[in-house]
């Protein structure tokens, strides 16, 4: 029995070990994660592209337990050179998020504090303090 291409790309590519940990869909806050996603492609492509958005959404929903080497696959064809370092981001938060009661990684809420705090600043530095 033949390989497809994709069983053969499963079998030569070295994926981290993350990898081999599993994640629950339904652990993470997916609507998040969606925003990740789209602003992450976004700016790996230097452009919006609703289609390879939509097909890592698609993807990762696919199953309760998405299996992050298939996606990886998959999107090697729209975000070339850069789709690996994007997926182990992408899986790194989603282990995080799992992790996390509200289902949110903790790398973005720390993100997301600095910004506010960053923000605080310019409008002190603004009011003349």
């Amino acid at each position: 029995m033949a390989l497809s291409i994709d069983q053969k790309r499963l079998k030569a590519t070295k994926f981290p070990p993350e990898f081999d940990k599993k994640v629950d869909i339904e652990k993470v806050n997916i609507d998040l994660m969606k925003k990740w996603i789209a602003n992450k492609i976004t700016t790996i492509l230097g452009d919006e592209d609703d289609i390879v958005v939509e097909t890592c959404y698609n993807l990762v929903e696919q199953n309760q337990f998405p299996k992050i080497k298939e996606i990886q696959i998959q999107l090697t064809g729209f975000l070339n050179k850069e789709t690996a370092a994007f997926c182990k981001e992408l899986w790194d938060l989603m282990l995080s998020a799992q992790d996390s009661p509200m289902g949110v990684p903790k790398e973005l809420l720390e993100a997301k504090k600095r910004e506010l705090q960053e923000e605080q600043v310019r409008d002190i530095m603004a009011a003349g303090f």
